[in-house]
């Protein structure tokens, strides 16, 4: 048992069932992300978790407690919202103390708490100043700070920067996971964005039409993914299908050529799948041993700075292949001919739901 403990919980509208047979045990001081598109079910879960909304049926445990029955204030929660929600007639240290006066805390202690959490949050200058004075990225941090204030047991976060420009969301994320880290509070964060939840995460679980189809670390989740969803979903993939020939040895038939990854596939001789291959797992050198090489044609070059992204005509689907930008190595040119090279072990088979002989 976890210290949030999630069993068994759905969640229907009507018909509409938007969150099914959700389980998941989190540790004391994890940090977990709801990662999935739009529509998923990651932000009614949140809102579960946080008492807005009302499970149909499952419980949730925190420190062992069930509190599926409690109110949104007894459940000692931390909330920060997408659109920060301050209150704009109060300066940024009556935000920040508004949960410790409603709970009646002692003037000193509140004046105590919005202290240190403002220098959390590096706003011990901007106490007397309203929202409307503040950039995006600072109100950000008065609502982290006002959801920290109280001392919650769990900390949510509903998409807090994507209203942010981006070099801002990669500084306050960072943020973010350092004062997470050092006050050691359970944290779930919600987003759409895999970046986001790459770099922050200690799990992740991947939401699918209501389901967690994959929970698991940022390695495990972008390197191992168990369905062809999360594989697809997370990162930038290259997708062609092929036909299983022999699968004792893991033979595949792509377009006329035959390729053989030298493991056994948990399928059937004739059963189509999709190989799935990151773009920074291909190469334009020659074929080692144990790699596989697929003929192509080049039809683009993208030039995104540190890295150049090369299109690949293989004649079963366009590859995208990654490679490092170097000045003295010009990259190739459209219309050359060239073979992909990628390692057998960093191939990824995936069947119509789940990914068989895995790699890694």
């Amino acid at each position: 048992m976890g210290f949030l403990d999630i069993e068994h919980l759905e969640k229907f509208y009507g018909t509409n069932q938007v969150v099914k047979d959700f389980n998941l045990s989190i540790e004391k001081g994890e940090f977990i992300s709801f990662l999935g598109p739009s529509g998923c079910g990651k932000t009614t879960t949140l809102r579960m978790v946080a008492g807005f909304e009302t499970p149909t049926s499952g419980r949730i445990r925190i420190n062992g407690k069930d509190v599926v029955d409690q109110r949104p204030n007894q459940r000692n929660i931390g909330m920060v919202f997408q659109s920060y929600a301050l209150f704009p007639n109060l300066t940024v240290a009556q935000n920040v103390a508004f949960g410790l006066r409603v709970a009646r805390a002692p003037k000193a202690k509140i004046r105590g708490r919005v202290a240190e959490m403002l220098a959390i949050v590096g706003l011990s200058e901007f106490g007397a100043r309203f929202p409307f004075q503040l950039s995006g990225g600072q109100q950000q941090r008065v609502a982290l700070a006002r959801a920290l204030a109280v001392q919650p047991q769990v900390l949510l976060l509903d998409e807090p920067l994507s209203a942010l420009d981006a070099k801002i969301r990669v500084s306050l994320r960072s943020e973010i996971r350092d004062i997470q880290k050092t006050l050691g509070i359970t944290t779930i964060y919600v987003t759409h964005d895999q970046e986001e939840a790459l770099s922050m995460s200690d799990r992740i679980v991947v939401m699918h039409q209501g389901v967690a189809d994959q929970v698991g670390t940022p390695f495990e989740i972008y390197n191992t993914p168990k369905t062809r969803f999360v594989a697809s979903f997370v990162g930038t993939l290259n997708q062609i299908v092929a036909t299983i020939q022999d699968p004792s040895t893991g033979t595949l038939q792509i377009g006329a050529d035959s390729v053989t990854l030298g493991r056994p596939l948990a399928a059937k001789t004739g059963t189509e799948v999709g190989l799935a291959i990151r773009p920074e797992a291909l190469s334009l050198r020659p074929q080692s041993d144990g790699a596989l090489s697929l003929p192509g044609r080049i039809v683009a070059v993208d030039f995104l700075g540190s890295v150049v992204r090369v299109k690949v005509d293989t004649g079963s689907g366009v590859m995208s292949l990654d490679m490092f930008n170097r000045p003295t190595a010009p990259p190739p040119v459209p219309g050359e001919q060239v073979a992909l090279s990628v390692a057998a072990e960093d191939v990824i088979v995936l069947s119509d739901g789940t990914a068989v002989g895995q790699s890694r």
